[in-house]
């Protein structure tokens, strides 16, 4: 088997193959990366973990059959320090010699037929544009759990109903909830799915900077790869088991009637939050003091450091202080696509909604719910 192929391109493709690469394999073969040219002068390069899989196709300059099995964490490493010309990879028994310019690297081959087959892509459902769905998830999950304890709250839930996609997550302090239209194969197609929220964010980042729409292909119950969900774009293609589809009723959790009305401009809002954060405990809250057209910040107490910082806000309602996690307040303004931010409240102890946009823009498409937390009287 050989190869020839430019390095930018090999490098940017072994790249994203490798992210998907166990750290700690349960089986050595796990960590290899599986190289194979076709008879149609393809490169296929893929990874598999029996949880997510990878594979990248690739036009290669010239190329003789085969298929060869290397460690992937190391040829990332080599291909990204190669100089800027084309790329020779060949055989030579058990080993595989990487040439570029006057650099040469030698790798030991894995024995192939002891690696596990790539899933099959379940049936393609519909598409959806490549940036939308990379905004899109980014947003969501946010509010995914780290908890691997309660793995049905470290997914994202995708809600599919015709030709809008609902998607969620929660870890309990605050949820987010984020709508977007695509196109479906069929008008009336509807599914739910619980994606591991890493593995979603991983790949619909990757896969938003390919320019091109990402085609969801989802298994229907009973049908060839249940409990799986795949995404292709640009020659990129990638699978996950699903999660449990056990979710809360979130969509009970979303109040729809507020007390009081804030809208601020995001960046100054952002940067005040960091600022007065900095004196704030890992488990301290940044407390907010609505006035009229001001709010007030402010962390710290009693001994500890303190700040203040004012700001000016579009305020309706009656005064309220009201206090939240930093971290979770700063996650939710990143999310935020909008330049001015709209927190919607009704009492310091119940859920605030966090959304984008100005009063009257219409029903927002992404709604960031956070708990509040009990201020000491």
């Amino acid at each position: 088997m050989m190869f020839r192929i430019e390095r930018d391109v090999l490098a940017e493709a072994v790249a994203w193959t490798a992210r998907s690469l166990p750290a700690r394999p349960s089986v050595p073969v796990l960590a290899g990366m599986r190289l194979e040219v076709t008879e149609e002068q393809q490169l296929k390069l893929s990874g598999f973990d029996y949880e997510v899989s990878a594979e990248v196709t690739l036009e290669v300059h010239t190329g003789e059959p085969g298929v060869v099995l290397v460690s992937g964490k190391l040829l990332a490493e080599i291909t990204r320090a190669l100089p800027a010309q084309p790329v020779d990879f060949v055989v030579e028994g058990p080993k595989a010699v990487v040439t570029c310019g006057s650099a040469r690297f030698t790798l030991l081959t894995m024995p192939v037929e002891d690696y596990p087959l790539l899933p099959a892509m379940p049936p393609a459902a519909g598409r959806v544009g490549s940036d939308v769905f990379a905004a899109a998830v980014a947003q969501v999950a946010v509010a995914a759990g780290r908890d691997d304890t309660l793995p049905m709250l470290t997914g994202v839930r995708m809600e599919i109903e015709g030709d809008t996609v609902t998607l969620a997550a929660t870890d309990r302090y605050r949820l987010a909830v984020r709508e977007l239209k695509w196109s479906p194969g069929q008008p009336d197609f509807a599914a739910i799915a619980m994606i591991p929220g890493k593995t979603l964010a991983d790949t619909a980042k990757s896969l938003g900077s390919t320019g091109a729409e990402v085609e969801i292909a989802l298994s229907s119950s009973g049908g060839t790869g249940e409990g799986m969900i795949g995404f292709s774009s640009a020659g990129r293609r990638t699978t996950t088991r699903l999660l449990d589809p056990e979710f809360p009723k979130y969509r009970s959790l979303l109040p729809t009637e507020f007390a009081a009305k804030a809208e601020l401009s995001t960046g100054p809002f952002v940067e005040a939050v960091k600022r007065v954060a900095l004196v704030a405990e890992r488990n301290t809250p940044v407390r907010l003091a609505f006035r009229g057209g001001e709010v007030v910040l402010e962390a710290g107490s009693g001994d500890e450091a303190q700040a203040v910082e004012v700001l000016p806000v579009d305020y309706e309602g009656e005064e309220m202080n009201i206090a939240f996690n930093h971290q979770f307040l700063l996650e939710g303004l990143g999310a935020v696509d909008s330049d001015v931010a709209r927190l919607q409240m009704t009492t310091s102890t119940k859920p605030a909604i966090l959304t984008g946009g100005k009063h009257g823009d219409g029903a927002p498409d992404y709604r960031y719910l956070i708990m509040p937390i009990r201020l000491s009287s």
